[in-house]
């Protein structure tokens, strides 16, 4: 064995004899990670011959379609997942640290323990009477529930064989590392191998698992790009750790579509399937308050109501300030551009403080008219009527674009009892509006 040491980029997986700043192939900077691998001569022949004689070429026609899915009786992930979980799949769950995924996992787990004969969860962070104290605590300790403390990715194959679970859990991939090759768990090369392996098992067996994973701070999905590449479905776990609200995306998914989105809501209980969002925004929203303006944002094909909220005081200093809680900074200073241009009124002098409340990420284009009015409101100081909500892009122009999906965000306001605003060509005429 002859060992080499290599710098990868984690986003692209190129490869440099030396350290680099910037990555030539993707442009990412301080992507590049250390590594050790074997460059030594292997029997690649051999391994070819092994891998043609497991597999042999079928028709299309003679292969069988997908078997019904197992639903985990939690329908807010069923619908992110397409319905259910697939035999054979192999899912990436990832989050923040302290975000539920361990909480929502636990809970998958007993629903799925009382369809399937066994289900296996691999801790290899955890001790596992941490995990059985959590089960406990959710009201989740299934007998059919087997529990394995372990990072060895050989013996986690050989427990999966011994104890041929239908459910599988490994938690995280980050903590495996398997002996075949050189690196320490964590590692991109370990990483990619360990993922590679552990398909190729559960395929073979049919045995739907559940991988969680770590997330970079930039929050992106930690280790290799190819990650995302193997595995079947990539499920993010979005939200604020001081706030109860949580969002379940699908970032890929083989067997079925991106556009869903599953709403939770976290209470000592573990999380709790949130049906109605808008009834949760609207009953702690302030009554005859300025500043405040709701408005229906499209997270994939579900419409959500989310209420804006903005601050408007005379700066103290030479150089006002521009801050943003849940809505992109750069976005709200060209908005506030828009408004000194095409309006009466002049921010020059005045702080800006725009919240999105319930610790959400408003990045919809649709959001920009909410947020001009929600500022229009607060300097102002009149409110805004209560069953109005405002949507729409703004342009440069100061003119309101018709945003997408306009039809369903209308058959959702009109769900809750509310009337949208009249659809005005330019912000000048609604903000004389107030």
């Amino acid at each position: 064995m002859k060992l080499k040491t290599l710098y990868v980029c984690s986003n692209c997986a190129y490869q440099a004899t030396k350290w680099m700043g910037k990555c030539p192939e993707c442009e990412a900077w301080n992507s590049f990670a250390e590594e050790t691998v074997n460059v030594g001569k292997t029997d690649k022949i051999s391994s070819v011959a092994r891998r043609l004689t497991t597999e042999k070429a079928v028709s299309i026609l003679n292969v069988g379609a997908i078997k019904e899915r197992a639903k985990t009786g939690i329908e807010e992930f069923d619908l992110v997942a397409g319905g259910g979980i697939v035999d054979g799949s192999l899912i990436l769950l990832s989050g923040e640290p302290g975000i539920g995924k361990s909480t929502l996992t636990m809970q998958i787990l007993d629903k799925m323990a009382a369809q399937k004969g066994s289900v296996l969860y691999v801790t290899g962070e955890e001790s596992v009477e941490q995990v059985s104290a959590r089960a406990k605590r959710l009201g989740a300790a299934h007998e059919n529930i087997k529990l394995l403390y372990e990072t060895n990715l050989e013996n986690i194959i050989a427990a999966v064989e011994s104890e041929k679970p239908e459910f599988l859990v490994l938690d995280s991939i980050q903590v495996m590392a398997s002996e075949a090759i050189p690196g320490m768990a964590g590692a991109i090369s370990q990483v990619r191998y360990v993922t590679e392996s552990i398909m190729s098992l559960i395929k073979t067996k049919k045995i739907s698992t559940l991988l969680i994973g770590h997330v970079n701070k930039e929050g992106n999905l930690a280790g290799p790009k190819v990650l995302e590449h193997l595995v079947d479905a990539v499920f993010l776990l979005e939200g604020e750790r001081d706030q109860s609200l949580r969002l379940l995306r699908s970032v890929k998914n083989r067997y079925g579509t991106v556009n869903e989105v599953g709403m939770f809501e976290m209470d000592s209980n573990g999380l709790q399937e949130l049906r109605n969002p808008a009834e949760k925004i609207l009953q702690n929203r302030p009554v005859n308050s300025f500043g405040s303006c709701l408005t229906i944002t499209m997270e994939g094909n579900r419409p959500i109501l989310m209420e804006v909220q903005a601050l408007v005081n005379t700066s103290p200093f030479g150089y006002p300030k521009r801050a943003a809680s849940g809505f992109d900074r750069n976005r709200l200073e060209l908005l506030i551009a828009v408004i000194e241009k095409h309006t009466d009124l002049s921010l020059s002098d005045k702080d800006v403080y725009i919240n999105i409340t319930g610790g959400l990420h408003l990045k919809d284009p649709a959001a920009d008219l909410a947020v001009c009015m929600a500022i229009a409101s607060s300097l102002k100081k009149k409110p805004l009527a209560e069953n109005l909500v405002f949507f729409g892009e703004i342009g440069l122009a100061g003119e309101i674009r018709k945003t997408v999906q306009e039809d369903s965000r209308r058959k959702a306001i009109k769900k809750i009892a509310m009337l949208p605003a009249e659809n005005t060509k330019f912000l000048r005429n609604s903000i004389a509006q107030i």
